[in-house]
This record gives structure tokens, C-alpha cells and sequence, in this order.
């Protein structure tokens, strides 16, 4: 009873302004409470903050509220399905929106990738998305194809199989032992030979070539599959040099290893295309998706996988499960309601088409920052674009993280990752917001140390 009366006592004396409950993902968090910045509603391309301050939002979230926010047709479908039902399980059961979601994502997606698969985060994707690799091969009989090859600086999610295949060292050091049997491939960024290129560099394809080194060492036959950005996000918006993901696709093919785009930043309009692999004309063999599939309104992600690899895993009785796989959210209810009108949204406004257009625009933009203090790169394509700082010496991320406080406080919200900002806006950005953007940026550069 002491213990019970203690705990109604602390919750009735809870506090919204004690700030170290809550334990923040991705956040340095004992500099965040000394100065909080909390947002409390958002529309279009704006963020208010506790204090009543309009903040742009220059990386549409994080990378996902690709259609702006506070979309009204995305809340009213939300707002109607949870009235009508709240939850229904995906586990021997099924409910209509989530057969039409799958369908009209099929539709979107490259010829032949016709199956779809949901889970609830690009993390989730991922490690469903390797899974189902080795659920194939060994229903083909080639169970001996247990290894992944990944990508130095790639960025798959925090789940054991994303960071086992993804390559950013931060996110992988403080954690032991990953999955086994993974290699990866060097990254493509080379500053001496690539920096301030517009769109894909000329020079790089070359790299891809690692991928025989690796099936050289291994055996091939043991690869089950190679997971890719097709434009690295997160770890600073690396583009692919020309002919680097068709080499990639070729020796894929060669040696029957599958392909995996991850496609979770930039599925959904991000590069003007439905896809990545539409905007590049390369399809894999499954992509990953989450992010704009849903306007972020609600989580949700999923697999995207060609239609031989299903019928491949549609063995054994047919009372029997198929893949031993899912989550208590897959397909949820107010997830599928947010997809079907985001993707509503996305059509009748063409989104996607816009973005194509908008892309020069910004391209313009942020390569005028060309000779500011401390820009040592610029890069681009489709409305993803990188402005990448020289590092304080012996202080990584430092600049960077100045430049993200004061542009913050200049009104500009900008993704940072070490010493590179990123800019992701909404598909509906304006001229003037890349101006704002780019504008705010500059000024901040002029002050930094």
C-alpha cells in the first residue's frame, strides 16, 4: 500500500517542465534540458515553439512529413477511423484498408515488386527486409547464403540488423557483438575528387567493383544479399556516382544476390519520383519504406519485395505460416488511413511532380553558399542537399552542432549530422523558403568560430 501511495502521490504532482523522464533518442541530453526546445504545433512549413516562435521546417521532420503538416484530408481520415476501429489484429486476421494500402504501393513501385510487407519503422523494414532474404534462399534450398554485405557510412535503422549492416560507427561502437557473417563495401564521399558536385558525381562508379573483392573472399554463394541507400540520408546526403548502382545491380545479378534498396528517406517524392529506383532506373529485388509513406501522421513502414520472392516463401501446407514475422502494429488501422490519403494527397497535388521542379531551384540555392566560412562541400540532388563544414580540430561535430543552435535560433530548422546540414524540406516549399533556408544559413556561417 506505501508503494502504491507513493506512486499516486508522484503522479499527481506530475509536471510537464520536469524534463528528465524522458530519456531522448539521438540527443545530447544534458546540454538539450539545460536549453529545450519544444515545439507544440506545427502547419504547412512551419514549426511554434513553446515560446510562440514560427520555425521553418528545412528537413521536413526528419525526412518524412514530405506533404507539409497539419494536412487536413490526412487528420479527417485519421480522426474517422479511429470512431469506426481503433485496432484490428493482422495475425490470421485482416481489414480492407490494409489490402488496398499494399496494392496502391505496388502500383507505385518499379514493375515486379509487388508485394508489400508492414511494419512500423524504417528500423522494422529492415530487419523484415533481411529476414525475408534468408526465409528465400532457404526455401530455395541455397540455405548456406547467410551473409549481408552493407555499406561503410550507411544508415539502416538502430535494430540489431540494421546496425550490423549499416556503417556508421557511432551508432555501432557502444553495442558489442553484431549479427554475424556481415561485411561492407567502402563509401562513395571523396571530397578530393567529388566536392561541390551537382547531382550524381562523374567520378566513383569504380567503387562499386569492392562488391566482386567481397564475393571473391566469401564465395558468393553464401551472399544472401547487399542493402543500400540508393542516396545515403543520414550520414550527410552522400549521392551515387554515375554508374555506381548499375554496377551494383549487375554483380547482384551475376552472382543471384539480392538487391535492397532502402528507401526509407528517399521513397515517396524525395528524389521527384515515386522512388529512388525510378529516378535512377535500377529495380532491386525489395525496398524498404517508411517516412512519407504516411505523411509521418502515423508510424508505419514496410517491405517492398518482387513477387518470384513471395511465391518463393509460399511453400509447405497451406493451413502452415509462411514467414515466422510480423508485429503487434503491422498495417495498423490509423496507419493505413493515414497512407491511403497521404498518398491521395501526393496524386492530386502532384507532389512528386513538383519536387522535380523544385529541385534546380534549390540546387541554386544552396550552391551559393559556395566560399562561406567553413564549407568545404556542397551536394545535391532532388530536394535532398548537404553543406558540409570543416570539423574544429579535435572537436567532430562541434561546428556543426553550433551552426544547428544558431540557425534554431535565427528561425530555420536544419538536420544535422556531425559536421554536414541537411536540407529535406516539404514538397511544398516555396522559392522563398529555400531563401529563408539558404539566407539564415549564411549568416550563421559569418558568426561561427
Amino acid at each position: 500500500m506505501a508503494v502504491d501511495a507513493t506512486k499516486a502521490a508522484s503522479l499527481a504532482h506530475a509536471n510537464t517542465n520536469d524534463l528528465d523522464p524522458w530519456f531522448m533518442p539521438f540527443t545530447p541530453n544534458r546540454a538539450f534540458k539545460q536549453e529545450p526546445r519544444l515545439l507544440v504545433s506545427a502547419e504547412g512549413m512551419y514549426y511554434t515553439t513553446k515560446e510562440g516562435r514560427k520555425i521553418l521546417d528545412s528537413s521536413a521532420g526528419l525526412w518524412c512529413v514530405n506533404a507539409g503538416h497539419g494536412r487536413k484530408r490526412i487528420v479527417e481520415a485519421v480522426q474517422a477511423q479511429v470512431a469506426t476501429m481503433d485496432f484490428a489484429p493482422t495475425f490470421q486476421m485482416g481489414h480492407p484498408g490494409a489490402f488496398e494500402l499494399a496494392s496502391r504501393i505496388a502500383a507505385l513501385a518499379p514493375p515486379g515488386l509487388d508485394s508489400v510487407f508492414f511494419a512500423n519503422s524504417g528500423s522494422e523494414a529492415v530487419d523484415t527486409a533481411l529476414k525475408i532474404a534468408l526465409a528465400y534462399h532457404r526455401s530455395r534450398g541455397q540455405a548456406e547464403r547467410v551473409r549481408f554485405v552493407g555499406r561503410e557510412r550507411g544508415y539502416h535503422g538502430v535494430g540489431f540488423g540494421g546496425i550490423s549492416v549499416g556503417g556508421i560507427s557511432g551508432n555501432r561502437k557502444m553495442f558489442g557483438s553484431m549479427l554475424p557473417y556481415v561485411d561492407h563495401l567502402p563509401h562513395t564521399h571523396n571530397l578530393q575528387e567529388m566536392a561541390y558536385s551537382r547531382g550524381q558525381p562523374e567520378w566513383g562508379a569504380h567503387l562499386a567493383d569492392d562488391l566482386e573483392r567481397i564475393c571473391a573472399l566469401h564465395d558468393p554463394s553464401t551472399i544472401a544479399a547487399v542493402i543500400v541507400e540508393p542516396v545515403s540520408g543520414s550520414t550527410g546526403v552522400l549521392v551515387p556516382p554515375v554508374g555506381y548502382l548499375e554496377k551494383l545491380r549487375a554483380i547482384t545479378e551475376k552472382h543471384g544476390i539480392l538487391l535492397i534498396f532502402d528507401e526509407v528517406i528517399t521513397g515517396f517524392g524525395r528524389l521527384g519520383k515515386a522512388f529512388a529506383s525510378e529516378y535512377f532506373g535500377i529495380t532491386p529485388d525489395m525496398m524498404t519504406i517508411a517516412k512519407g509513406m504516411t505523411n509521418a501522421t502515423v508510424p508505419a513502414s514496410g517491405v517492398v519485395l518482387k513477387q518470384d520472392i513471395y511465391d518463393g516463401l509460399m511453400n509447405g501446407p497451406e493451413w502452415g505460416i509462411e514467414l515466422a514475422h510480423g508485429y503487434t502494429y503491422s498495417a495498423h488501422p490509423l496507419a493505413v488511413a493515414a497512407g491511403l490519403a497521404t498518398l491521395d494527397v501526393y496524386k492530386e497535388e502532384g507532389l512528386f511532380e513538383r519536387a522535380a521542379g523544385l529541385a534546380p531551384v534549390m540546387e541554386d540555392a544552396v550552391h551559393s553558399l559556395k566560399g562561406e566560412p567553413h564549407v568545404i562541400d556542397i551536394r545535391n540532388i532532388g530536394l535532398m542537399a548537404a553543406v558540409e563544414l570543416a570539423p574544429i580540430p579535435g572537436q567532430p561535430g562541434k561546428r556543426g552542432y553550433d551552426a544547428f543552435l544558431k540557425a534554431y535560433e535565427a528561425g530555420v530548422y536544419i538536420r544535422l549530422s556531425g559536421d554536414t546540414l541537411a536540407f529535406s524540406p516539404p514538397l511544398i516549399a516555396e522559392k522563398e523558403h529555400f531563401e529563408v533556408m539558404v539566407e539564415t544559413l549564411r549568416k550563421v556561417l559569418q558568426t561561427l568560430d
